[in-house]
């Protein structure tokens, strides 16, 4: 994962093409890249970051941010006390316990 300035974004290799090509990712707007090397991709990416960021200024317009790392989850009051309890088992904040769990299962998946 390559990030800059907050951005982050996903890299694929096209081995028909033999080229790198990237994509913003935690934002709607869609801002792609491309080099043929580490750092022709690495410039790729900061230069079209930039440029996102001068095309919302000169249109007057507020660039997407990434994902800020919150949201909100709405539970049963029974899911909820499920929670509680774990966390409170594992000596941890409902929130911490959470992040910690889910931290678990994102990198499972990997």
């Amino acid at each position: 994962m390559m990030t800059y300035k907050g951005y982050s974004a996903k890299v694929d290799f096209d081995d028909e093409a033999m080229i790198f090509h990237g994509e913003v990712t935690g934002i709607r707007d869609v801002v792609t890249f491309q080099g043929k090397t580490v750092d022709e991709l690495k410039n790729a990416f900061h230069d079209s970051v930039d440029d996102y960021l001068d095309m919302c200024k000169s249109r007057g317009e507020e660039p997407e941010k990434p994902f800020s790392g919150k949201f909100v989850v709405r539970v049963s009051p029974d899911v909820h006390r499920k929670i509680y309890m774990a966390a409170k088992r594992a000596g941890q904040s409902i929130n911490a316990w959470l992040n910690t769990t889910l931290q678990k299962i994102s990198d499972e998946r990997r």
